[in-house]
């Protein structure tokens, strides 16, 4: 699902102009980047949090000439979803048949 089928979706659900649905998700995002950029986590109950994880530096290997190299310390966007959320995929997922 792209961000222009999120838009289509509330709009549809909603009855908003596209253009209101699309603004919408827009300031939706924007809020969520914003938090993770100050530090702080974002928590919707029945969703999941969204938090900034610190990863250490450590060491890595350039694949194609086996270098050693040193990766440096840096701080990545991570999501966790909640109980809720976890438990409705993983009932989904079980009433799936496997290929």
């Amino acid at each position: 699902m792209t961000k222009a089928d999120v838009v289509n979706a509330l709009a549809q659900k909603t009855g908003m102009a596209r253009k209101e649905a699309a603004d919408a998700v827009d300031l939706f995002l924007v809020a969520v980047r914003d938090a993770l950029e100050r530090g702080e986590k974002v928590s919707l109950v029945g969703f999941g949090t969204f938090y900034v994880k610190e990863k250490n530096a450590r060491q890595g290997r350039n694949p194609r000439t086996g270098v050693k190299i040193q990766i440096p310390r840096k701080r990545v966007a991570a999501f966790k979803p909640g109980r809720a959320f976890r438990q409705l995929i993983g009932a989904a997922a079980a009433s799936q048949p496997t290929v």
